[in-house]
Parts: structure tokens; C-alpha cells; sequence
């Protein structure tokens, strides 16, 4: 299915999944009960948070009452505003970072986006290690994962009693996984001791189809070969972007929005003791590395 589209992956659960996954184009997801939704996560722009907020009303009358952000990136949080009736509830550094970032704009970095009137809308019940929701009865857990990983920020939705994880962008399924605000031996750690754990039958990742275990596995390979790739790279004097250039990706290759593998370089090898990462140098060598043209955003 290439629309964005409604899964309900347990009673009352549901992912709402937006093809093709890449460059702002993330998931969300919303458990509904009988006098309340909680929303997890919003969308990049003004038309297509209106578009999942649409597909709420159409599986439920009842109001969102709260909005849980994953983490502080725009393709999450841009469309918050679209929910002035919602508490907000996020990790602390998420209200910092959705804050110091500002509302959305054409940087260049993109391929131009029309974002929509989307003022900032910051959480503002925050937390430092975790806190419950209930939908009804519904335990739903929502826990930061204790460490840098996709970003400084991460947070996971748990829903214990049905086994179903929403887990941001710590995971992408068809996608290159991105850690250029985060870590990528902080990823692996909190794949492997965080989010392994848990047993989740069904997860929702950050972009890309509702998976199940396997996607763990998946991009924990892809995590250690970047690590690999970088060790190589950094070993032989080469730049981030020399190393990403001269090698082969493999399987990786097929994954969508493959320029993120430079940035990924650029905080492996700073983990290997290099220079502490530039984003901004980072996105350039991106685009170099895409032809010296902005990164396709199709949101």
C-alpha cells in the first residue's frame, strides 16, 4: 500500500504508516479509548498531520488528550500544534532540543518542503527517566532509553499486556537508520539491553512497515557495519566522506536515503577519538556525497 494508512496492530492500537518512509516522511500511532486518544507522535507538515489526524476521527470520536513525542526531530513533533487541546508529555531534553530548533523552514539542506503555518508547540510535561499512561485500563509505559542513540532524547511507547512497541526512530524498517544528533555504539547498546528485552511481538518503527523482532536484528548488522566501515576508514587516514565513497554497501545499498551512511561515519568516527561531530559539516558531506544536490524530501 503506498497511501499513508491505518494499522491496527492489537484492540485499540494503531500505527498510521506513511510510505515511503524517508526524509520526514515518518510513522505515527494512536491508542483509542472510551473517552480519550493518546497520540503518539505527529507529522512533518501542516497536510499530512491534518491527513493522521483525519484517520483518528475516523476510528474514534473521542478527543486526543495527549500527545507523546519519541523525540525532538520535526517529522515527529512539527505537527504538535495541530493539537492545542493535548498535554504533551516528552523526555526533558525533547522540550530543549523542539525548542532550540525552532519552527520549520527551507534550509537548503532539502529539497524545498511546503511546511504549513506549524508554530512551535514544545511538550510540556516532561520527565527524566519515564512515566505510565493508561488508555482505560491499558498500561501503556513510556520510557527514555537512557542514552544517546537516534538523538539525545529517545522514548519508547510499551504497551506490555500486548506486546507492541512504538519505538521512534531507533529503529527504521527499508530505511537507513540516521545517527548524526545521536550515537551509533549508544544505538547498539540500547538495541541490544533496552529494546531486545522487551520480547515485543509487534513493533512500529519510526518509518517504514509495522515489523517484528527481525527488524532488530536488521539494523543492528547494519549499526556494526558502519562501525566496521568506519574503523577501516579512520585506521587508513580517510575522511568520513573518502570512507563512504569508497565502499561497497552491500545490502545496505538498497536502503532508502543511502547518503545517511556520511553522517553515520561522522559520529563513528568521532567515537573512534576524531573530531567531535559537525552537523552542519556532516549535512554538507551528505550532499556532496548525493552529487552536491539537497537531500530528496518529498514530505
Amino acid at each position: 500500500m503506498t497511501e499513508a494508512h491505518v494499522v491496527e496492530v492489537s484492540a485499540g492500537v494503531f500505527a498510521y504508516i506513511q510510505p515511503d518512509g524517508s526524509w520526514y516522511i515518518n510513522n505515527t500511532g494512536f491508542v483509542a479509548g472510551r473517552t480519550g486518544v493518546v497520540s503518539i507522535d505527529t507529522c512533518s507538515t501542516a497536510r499530512r498531520t491534518s491527513a493522521f489526524l483525519a484517520a483518528v476521527r475516523s476510528v474514534t470520536t473521542a478527543p486526543v488528550r495527549t500527545l507523546v513525542n519519541t523525540h525532538h526531530h520535526g517529522d515527529h513533533t512539527y505537527g504538535n500544534c495541530l493539537l492545542p487541546g493535548a498535554t504533551i508529555v516528552a523526555h526533558e531534553r525533547c522540550r530543549e532540543e523542539v525548542l532550540a530548533a525552532g519552527p520549520p523552514a527551507n534550509r537548503g539542506l532539502f529539497s524545498a518542503v511546503e511546511w504549513g503555518d506549524l508554530p512551535v508547540a514544545a511538550p510540556f510535561l516532561t520527565f527524566t527517566e519515564g512515566v505510565t499512561l493508561w488508555v482505560d485500563d491499558l498500561r501503556c509505559e513510556v520510557r527514555y532509553v537512557g542514552r544517546a542513540a537516534h538523538t539525545s532524547n529517545d522514548s519508547i511507547v510499551f504497551i506490555p499486556s500486548r506486546s507492541v512497541l512504538f519505538c521512534g526512530d531507533l529503529l527504521f524498517a527499508g530505511g537507513m537508520p540516521f545517527l548524526l544528533m545521536g550515537s551509533v555504539a549508544g544505538a547498539v547498546d540500547v538495541l541490544e539491553n533496552v529494546l531486545r528485552p522487551l520480547s515485543a511481538a509487534v513493533i512500529v518503527p519510526g518509518h517504514g512497515p509495522v515489523s517484528g523482532p527481525s527488524l532488530l536484528d536488521d539494523v543492528l548488522e547494519y549499526l556494526r557495519f558502519v562501525q566496521s566501515l568506519a574503523a577501516d576508514g579512520f585506521a587508513a587516514g580517510l575522511s568520513p566522506l573518502e570512507t563512504a565513497r569508497s565502499a561497497s554497501l552491500g545490502a545496505f545499498g538498497s536502503l532508502l536515503d543511502a547518503e545517511r551512511i556520511v553522517g553515520n561515519l561522522h559520529v563513528a568516527f568521532a567515537e573512534l577519538g576524531g573530531p567531535p561531530v559537525d552537523v552542519m559539516a556532516a549535512f554538507a558531506d551528505m550532499i556532496a556525497y548525493n552529487g552536491g544536490r539537497p537531500l530528496s524530501c518529498h514530505a
